[in-house]
């Protein structure tokens, strides 16, 4: 089974980046394969509405992109870290996920020349969870991150199957205040390795 980690926060070392590192430390221990992508590091510009990836599903703009495009088509999981920034999920994120287009057009495009068909068009495709903290008791507080992140998922071919948003985080390790918080990562992690089909183990990869 093959998870993707998507580290989401500028912040090294943060609430979200403890809370995924439970996580995947929870999926590894079920057998996972896991890919961290660590946002913050990616050199990468967002989405120019060019429609280059229209014709062809790939996408006209040469940076660190290129590398994550691999890990998200090969993954079985996907779990997004991220503060919330306005009520919604950090820009860093939001550059990957516009940036995903490419992705949705050759999924497809592919669909067009190759209908599926029989048990193949029955797949459940990728699954993907959800953890994000924030600093305020906002009734609405993960709304938009939520949301954003379920098309997300939708256009690669997926859905959102799981969350676990934290409030009134504020301080760079208050998410250790709690040793339920990071316990239930953890068990969150494992719950989710689970669910996926289960395949060969290999070597971690990263970017």
């Amino acid at each position: 089974m093959r998870i993707v980690g998507i580290y989401g926060s500028p912040r090294a070392g943060g609430n979200t980046d403890k809370m995924l590192d439970a996580f995947l430390e929870g999926a590894r221990q079920e057998g996972a394969l896991v890919s961290p992508i660590y946002v913050r590091k990616l050199a990468m510009q967002g989405c120019l509405g060019c429609g280059g990836c229209d014709e062809t599903g790939q996408c006209v703009v040469k940076d660190d992109m290129q590398n994550v495009y691999p890990l998200l088509e090969a993954a079985q999981g996907i779990v997004l870290a991220s503060p919330v920034y306005f009520y919604n999920l950090t820009g860093q994120v939001k550059l990957l996920i516009d940036r995903s287009q490419a992705l949705f057009m050759k999924k497809s495009l592919s669909a067009k020349a190759h209908p599926p068909s029989g048990p193949a068009a029955s797949k459940e495709g990728k699954k993907g969870f959800l953890l994000s903290a924030a600093a305020t008791r906002g009734k609405k507080l993960f709304d938009c991150a939520r949301l954003t992140f379920t098309y997300f998922m939708d256009a690669l071919g997926g859905h959102m199957v799981g969350e676990l948003c934290l409030r009134e985080l504020e301080g760079k390790k208050d998410v250790e205040k709690d040793l339920r918080w990071l316990s239930q990562c953890r068990a969150e992690g494992e719950r989710f390795a689970r669910s996926l089909t289960d395949g060969p183990v290999e070597a971690d990869g990263a970017v």
